[in-house]
């Protein structure tokens, strides 16, 4: 195999066969991460009378997962540009399983905290080093549908984890749980170190006298960078929330058995997907890709607010769980769009880092204080939070589009 043609090799003539390899190894990977973030939120119930601590406390170790995640994505970008984004990839998924089987071993409070620092170590080179691949690997053409993949394998992750978790909760212990999932986490690792060779990229390094766009800090000084991290900080609000506590507060308030509340979420991710296959074919034309996320997120606010206001049978709140993130995942495609039109060439990985790092940021707070609302039974003012910062979302992606106008470099499509 003839590496150096293939590294430099225009993505217009890149083989389908080619593109799909990359978009089906970075999906997996991207799978792993989000599976790895929902690894304890679902084992709450059973943690909370393991280690004697609250909602509050529980909500916590995502904070600090999310915290070191925000603090290693924001660098972790600039090391992506630096070194290709291949062993930093490899590294982070090592580092998730250590995470897993460090909480299954885990006998205090204090060592699931430390361990919550390991994942998030992992967890925050991610998006720097998938969408780098993507961006630089995989034919414009097609990147509408690389970043529905990306994003159907991220909700496939997020499904998998409180299945999976409870499910071998109940069948075995939490502990045995959390240690298979550490051994998923090394099995990724062993696909993509099989595969490495479809991984490789060849680093550019920016020239000295590059223009301020494209200089090694010039991309801070566009508007739009900044304005996509506060979309992405509402957004990983939204779900926190949905993740951790929504399920949660509509069983309360609609009295739904705890069975059916428990595939809330799995529904919700499940539908997830689904939509964004769909989104997928609407990103297709970036020049509506606000207008997408609008209309996915207004449906998810609707629901949302039907759940918190509407008297409902117990059957009817896992589907409307669904119906929430069908519309979420429309936007999905059309919401990665918004910051490639706003990177300049050869600054994805530190473009995403920023970016992504608001939505650490949204995911490190955002538990902190729901998961107060939910320790002090206010069940209606989550789910009120969460189709208000739903409307937030659709906002925050219009002014997007507006600063974009003022970007210091050609936006990309």
């Amino acid at each position: 195999m003839n590496t150096s043609s293939t590294l430099n090799k225009p993505a217009s003539a890149v083989p389908l066969r080619n593109d799909a390899s990359v978009i089906g190894l970075v999906g997996l990977a991207h799978l792993i991460s989000h599976f790895s973030q929902l690894l304890l939120a679902p084992l709450f119930p059973w943690l909370k009378d393991a280690f004697l601590v609250s909602y509050a406390e529980l909500g916590f170790l995502m904070t600090i997962f999310f915290v070191v995640s925000c603090a290693v994505q924001a660098l972790s970008g600039f090391v992506v540009d630096r070194f290709g984004p291949r062993p930093i990839l490899f590294g982070g998924l090592a580092l998730l399983g250590v995470a897993a089987l460090g909480y299954s071993v885990s006998t205090s409070y204090w060592m699931l905290a430390g361990f919550a620092v390991v994942g998030g170590l992992g967890n925050g080179v991610f998006h720097p080093a998938d969408y780098t691949l993507l961006n630089r690997k995989v034919s414009p053409s097609r990147l509408g549908h690389a970043y529905s993949v990306h994003g159907i394998t991220g909700s496939l992750g997020w499904a998998l984890a409180p299945a999976l978790m409870v499910g071998l909760t109940f069948a075995f212990s939490w502990r045995v749980a959390l240690a298979v999932a550490g051994g998923l986490a090394f099995a990724v690792l062993a696909v993509l170190l099989v595969n490495r060779d479809k991984l490789a990229l060849k680093v550019v390094v920016p020239a000295k006298d590059a223009p301020a766009g494209e200089s090694l800090l010039g991309f801070l000084k566009i508007p739009a960078v900044w304005m996509c991290f506060t979309f992405f900080f509402w957004f990983a609000m939204v779900l926190s929330v949905v993740q951790a506590f929504a399920p949660e507060a509509a069983r309360h308030l609609h009295d739904v058995p705890l069975s059916l509340a428990a595939m809330c979420l799995t529904i919700y991710m499940l539908c997830s997907a689904g939509g964004m296959l769909l989104g997928g074919f609407l990103a297709a034309d970036p020049s509506r890709c606000e207008r997408v996320v609008a209309a996915g997120m207004g449906l998810a606010a609707g629901v949302a607010l039907l759940l918190a206001l509407g008297t409902l049978a117990a059957w009817m709140v896992p589907v409307l769980f669904g119906v929430m993130g069908f519309g979420a995942g429309i936007a999905g495609p059309s919401r990665d769009l918004l910051v490639k039109r706003s990177t300049p060439e050869n600054a994805s990985g530190r473009v995403y880092g920023v970016v992504y790092a608001g939505l650490d940021i949204g995911q490190a707070l955002s538990p902190l204080i729901f998961g107060t609302l939910m320790d002090h039974g206010q069940y209606r003012g989550i789910l009120l939070g969460l189709a208000l910062i739903q409307g937030i979302l659709i906002a925050s992606a219009f002014n997007v589009r507006r600063v974009r106008r003022t970007v210091l470099v050609p936006a990309t499509a």
